[in-house]
């Protein structure tokens, strides 16, 4: 029946196996996420900014105001703008199952709209979400009855102690001196692409030389056999995230499983002026490739100023399911996949 509708009967029958796997792992991770003293939250999704990274694409629409005037909002592409104002406002440890929203991003691991698992802990280290990823990641085998993920021809044994590797160390793998192109002022394009093991244009930055490498040469070979935690990512990359001891490099991470990234950690910047200097490379980099550019949401800036030091980090809720159910592709276990 694969070639009928998600919602005819017969095909239902045949998703239904992995839907109540995701509905299982979702009253765990709920009730894990209460004994850790966790408070669910409920996020707005409609912003005046969906978020502020080069590659990330909205969803925009028009709000018409009481007066009749049209004002561009957007679907967000995250909900840590607004949790990260719950901070500022006073909650020490929250969480989200959020429906989020990234136009141009459509294949076997991207819909268009899909569920973000986000959480945040106040006064706690970075690490300490490493430990929630080993969690969730039992919970996933757990629900869906199996003993390791699945994802073509590719296997991980989620009870398996993470491996925890640099970026850096990770790139040294593939032959690549990634720390000798970094500087505590920026980057080195030139020195990356004399050491780039992929294609390199002439119009390449620094950013597409090392995304290029970090997809083709690194992400194939991470979570293969046990969980990977690709940690410490360049503050280049990171620009959400506290810098490391070593000032090239942020308290980032990801974590991978059959070489899919499931979430994105982070020791959370909570330097106004700094973050809204990124922000704007980010948007000019945005307007010189895409032509576009969205505004940025100066309530966070501004409660930035009063967030308490805080690590916090969104996990793709439809990806660990596709994962711990062997399913072939992400609207395979998607209630209702986007038409």
């Amino acid at each position: 029946m694969t070639d009928s509708p998600w919602w005819h009967p017969d095909r239902h029958a045949d998703r239904r196996p992995a839907l109540l796997a995701r509905a299982r792992l979702q009253s765990a991770i709920r009730r894990w996420l209460d004994e850790e003293g966790f408070l669910e939250v409920n996020p707005a999704a409609l912003q005046v900014s969906p978020g502020n990274e080069t590659h990330l694409h909205a969803f925009a629409t028009t709000a018409i105001g009481n007066d009749g005037e049209p004002r561009t909002m957007y679907l967000h592409t995250s909900p840590e703008f607004a949790m990260k104002k719950l901070l500022a406002a006073g909650e020490t440890r929250i969480a989200a199952f959020a429906h989020v929203w990234r136009n141009r991003e459509r294949g076997a691991r991207h819909s268009p709209e899909f569920t973000m698992l986000e959480w945040y802990r106040v006064g706690q280290d970075y690490t300490v979400l490493m430990d929630d990823c080993a969690a969730l990641m039992r919970m996933a085998a757990e629900a869906a009855g199996v003993r390791e993920f699945r994802h073509r021809g590719r296997t991980c044994d989620p009870f398996a102690a993470p491996e925890r590797l640099s970026v850096a160390d990770a790139f040294a793998r593939a032959g690549v001196d990634l720390m000798s192109t970094l500087t505590p002022e920026g980057t080195d394009r030139d020195a990356l692409a004399r050491l780039s093991p992929v294609r390199v244009a002439g119009d390449d930055t620094w950013s597409d030389i090392f995304s290029r490498i970090l997809s083709e040469k690194v992400e194939p070979t991470l979570g293969l056999d046990r969980p990977t935690i690709l940690d410490r990512y360049p503050v280049a990359e990171a620009a959400l995230a506290r810098p490391a001891d070593d000032p090239r490099v942020a308290e980032r991470f990801e974590l991978y499983a059959c070489g899919v990234e499931l979430a994105n950690g982070f020791g959370e910047l909570t330097d106004p002026v700094e973050q809204r200097r990124r922000f704007g490379a980010e948007m000019d980099e945005k307007a010189r490739i895409y032509g576009e550019r969205y505004p940025l949401d100066e309530d966070l800036l501004a409660a930035l100023a009063i967030m308490p030091p805080a690590s916090g980090i969104a996990l793709g809720f439809d990806r660990l399911v596709m994962l711990a159910t062997g399913a072939p592709d992400i609207d395979a276990v998607m209630w209702t996949p986007v038409g």
